[in-house]
């Protein structure tokens, strides 16, 4: 075993011996295939015109993969919703694992401001507002799918050192949060 900052770690030295040999037989000068992944979707984000038909979008939605656990952070969130044909309002909750970033919080840049963004159908309804897994955001019980992200106005503030991983999905526009509401 080798030392990697201070400490033995034999899974760090396995994974770089697996990069170094498959950019070595591949060609895959460290990126690979993927399809899906923070640096596609940073470039798409900053070259839209780079996406045929996919220009002009504001956000990298993602999702973040708690330390010790490595479950996914599905973070949850109440707003006021109103009771359709009233104007009377009720306390509405919301869970998401789907984040964006609004900005920092501190100097230090460990602590950041993130809005839940959740998934609607062809009709713009949310598709889920809870879930026991990730993929159950993307689908209903009657099958619809998620086809693009709302905005819920919904912000958290997280310290960035309490998570292990982060998946990017694809740049979007996401919905504004005022459809959220009674929609």
């Amino acid at each position: 075993m080798t030392k990697y900052h201070g400490h033995h770690n034999c899974v760090y030295e396995t994974v770089r011996g697996i990069i170094r040999a498959q950019d070595e037989v591949a060609n895959n000068n460290g990126n690979g295939c993927c399809t899906t992944s923070c640096e596609k979707s940073i470039s798409e984000l900053l070259s839209p015109a780079a996406q045929p038909g996919r220009t002009g979008f504001s956000t990298i939605p993602f999702i973040l993969y708690c330390k010790g656990d490595c479950q996914p952070f599905m973070p949850s969130g109440v707003f006021t919703d109103v009771i359709e044909g009233t104007n009377d309002t009720f306390l509405n909750c919301i869970q998401s694992p789907i984040l964006r970033v609004k900005g920092f919080t501190d100097e230090d840049e460990n602590c950041v401001r993130v809005e839940l963004l959740t998934g609607v159908n062809n009709a713009d309804e949310v598709v889920k507002q809870e879930a026991d897994t990730v993929c159950g955001f993307f689908e209903d019980a009657y099958g619809e799918r998620a086809r693009n992200l709302m905005a819920t106005g919904i912000c958290l503030t997280l310290d960035l050192d309490c998570f292990c991983a982060i998946q990017c999905l694809d740049p979007v526009n996401p919905l504004p949060a005022s459809m959220l509401v009674n929609g």
